[in-house]
């Protein structure tokens, strides 16, 4: 049997765990888990805003400290392990965003956009590769398109320079066989090697992860105790267990990637996140995962059940960048539930 290739192991923690944490990582918790991550020999360690850079605003929540400083604090911890960010084109700008992280010592811009438009990333891949750097593309919410549509897509990203192209499960709605026909279509067309990033909202990340394994993906992301948004990421931990024991080799030492977990535990006490009824039906919809969190307190405020505002969320097919849909949405619902139509729609 020949020998399995070698994986790229991604730490998210730092950048997903920001929507568990609304976006209030200090610099203190950056440093002490970046330390972390580099003990580990993660490949990569993403840091950020959850949405990435450039944003920190009202609409998807303002972080408690600046962009710049966030990633000064991580690179600082860093030697093996390489210093990456989440790029989406309308919040990060190439002259304000990406030109500071470059100065931060940013060496991978993974550059994300909705699984169906990735004309947009081309002048954020094309200039982060002009200017020397490491960018991958990543198509979001990749579940709400056909495999030969992603496969359109990531060919786009693949002719601007992505020297990697990630399928991010946003809405943790993938099942195994999913995973098995998109990553394998991709990995056997592309020349790039091709990525997986998995939530947890049906508690199938590690089955979904290993399915992508199994398909052909050379790099798999996860976040330490599964800290990210919705019922969180892939758990690290469990990732290094099972790459281990499935025999793919990694950079990774095993007992310190097992350690991280109880890093992120003491450093996110309280804020790590788990399976709820809100984050099922989430997967069950197709919402974003970072929704969690602005559903539950539109629906509180407005005496609605959330669950009907990510079922009707999901009958719009709303994606990330939508937020202020969310308020219009449990509004309806409570014109529904007071006016001479009650009750919310049965799923």
């Amino acid at each position: 049997m020949p020998d399995k290739p070698s994986i790229t192991v991604c730490d998210a923690t730092l950048r997903d765990g920001s929507h568990a944490y609304s976006h209030q990582i200090t610099l203190e918790q950056v440093r002490t888990y970046a330390a972390a991550s580099e003990a580990a020999g993660f490949s990569f360690l993403e840091v950020g805003h959850g949405n990435g850079l450039g944003a920190s605003s009202l609409q998807v929540g303002e972080s408690l400290v600046p962009e710049g400083d966030m990633l000064r604090a991580a690179k600082a911890c860093l030697r093996r392990t390489k210093l990456s960010v989440h790029v989406i084109p309308g919040f990060a700008t190439i002259q304000r965003d990406i030109a500071g992280a470059l100065e931060a010592g940013v060496e991978l811009f993974r550059v994300g956009c909705h699984c169906t438009e990735a004309d947009i990333t081309q002048r954020h891949i094309g200039h982060v590769r002009s200017v020397g750097r490491e960018a991958w593309g990543v198509l979001m919410m990749s579940h709400m398109a056909s495999k030969d549509v992603l496969l359109e897509e990531a060919k786009k990203m693949q002719s601007y320079g992505a020297q990697g192209i990630v399928l991010m499960d946003s809405a943790g709605a993938y099942f195994p066989a999913d995973v098995t026909e998109k990553i394998g279509l991709l990995a056997g067309r592309l020349d790039v090697p091709v990525g997986f990033h998995a939530h947890d909202n049906l508690g199938l990340s590690i089955a979904n992860s290993l399915a992508a394994l199994e398909a052909g993906a050379r790099i798999i992301d996860g976040t330490a105790k599964g800290f990210g948004a919705g019922a969180g990421n892939a758990p690290l931990e469990l990732l290094a267990a099972v790459l281990r024991q499935r025999g793919y080799p990694t950079s990774l030492d095993f007992y310190k990637a097992l350690d991280v977990a109880e890093v992120a535990a003491k450093l996110f006490a309280g804020s790590l996140p788990s399976a709820s009824g809100i984050t099922i039906v989430s997967g069950l919809a197709g919402v974003f995962s970072g929704f969690a969190k602005p559903v539950q307190r539109a629906a509180t405020q407005l005496g609605v059940d959330p669950r009907d505002v990510f079922f009707e969320l999901g009958r719009r097919k709303v994606v990330g960048g939508q937020e202020d849909i969310i308020l219009e949405v449990a509004n309806e619902l409570a014109r529904r539930k007071n006016g001479a139509n009650p009750g919310a729609p049965a799923p």
